[in-house]
């Protein structure tokens, strides 16, 4: 097996041509860092203090399509501008000690809103076949204490055919602190209109063959894969849970309005026959969480999605 493939194998990616083709940029701009994946912009990751949390917007495929919802970063026009706290992809939990990290807008009158704020960036690396950013961030209260450190490492990776994107991220507790059981947390995703189930074309599958929201909202499965028609295109997004995650497989908290999200943190709260089950960390204790994004043509089947995920829990 020739190096290239031995390397692609390993990571559970699928790679395809030759390598000189493939690329990653990651450059670092004012308030965000720039992704460009074989010379086509990919999109920027916020980390500006704008903004009450950081997210990556836009998130585009091989062929250019956003499949991420342009508001409330552009104009909504006749789409959709509910819910302005789902920007992009993002990571956030609506209950850290009673403090509301996911439904924080600074425009918001809500109490005990948080902020994630930027701690400091550790590393930005380009590279052939991948590019990697690397920063760290304070989850800090009401009052400006900080609850939670959050290390965050997003990977993206080059390939012709799909958008991959790996990321990892470990919470130290700095002081004595209670994930909640509770609906809006977790890793997720604000699809575009027209990729959603009621906006758009948009079906949802599961790694057990469950379909739609009905049968997939706090439902635990190793993946959830959401595909439709953008722009004349036939095109998805998955995302991956981990093997190593607490809780795994974890509670989808995936909707017919565009957000698709896991939630490691959401028991009673999806199932009432299930106990309430919060997560409380010590100071210095962590939880660490792993998840794969795959952005791929066609539908799930056709992009081999379960082939795709059995690769990626096989990773170290």
């Amino acid at each position: 097996m020739k190096l290239a493939s031995l390397l692609c194998a390993l990571a559970g990616l699928v790679c395809f041509g030759p390598a000189a083709s493939a690329q990653v940029k990651i450059t670092r701009e004012t308030g965000k860092i720039a992704i460009a994946v074989d010379g086509k912009p990919f999109g920027d990751f916020y980390v500006s203090k704008e903004y009450a949390k950081p997210f990556v917007w836009p998130m585009r495929s091989a062929s250019g399509v956003a499949i991420t919802r342009g508001f409330p970063m552009e104009p909504a026009g006749n789409g959709s501008h509910d819910h302005p706290h789902q920007r992009g992809m993002f990571f956030a939990h609506e209950d850290v000690n009673k403090t509301d990290f996911w439904n924080n807008e600074f425009t918001y009158k809500t109490p005990n809103r948080g902020v994630i704020a930027l701690d400091r960036i550790e590393e930005t690396k380009s590279g052939k076949r991948s590019g990697i950013i690397h920063a760290t961030f304070n989850w800090r209260d009401p009052h400006g204490d900080t609850l939670v450190v959050e290390d965050r490492r997003m990977t993206f990776y080059a390939d012709p055919s799909n958008r991959i994107v790996d990321v990892d991220i470990t919470l130290t507790a700095k002081t004595k602190v209670v994930f909640g059981d509770a609906k809006d947390g977790g890793f997720g995703i604000r699809l575009a209109d027209k990729l959603t189930e009621e906006h758009g074309t948009g079906k949802m599958v599961d790694a057990g063959g469950a379909v739609g929201e009905k049968q997939i909202w706090g439902h635990r499965s190793n993946w959830v894969d959401y595909s439709g028609e953008l722009e004349g295109q036939k095109v998805g997004v998955a995302i991956f849970d981990h093997p190593s995650n607490p809780r795994h497989p974890n509670r989808w908290h995936a909707r017919g309005y565009g957000l698709f999200a896991i939630n490691p943190f959401g028991n009673h709260v999806f199932d009432k026959s299930a106990p309430v089950d919060p997560t409380p960390l010590d100071p210095g204790q962590s939880l660490h969480y792993r998840w794969r994004v795959v952005i791929h043509p066609g539908d799930t089947a056709s992009a081999n999605i379960a082939s795709l995920w059995d690769a990626y829990a096989k990773t170290k």
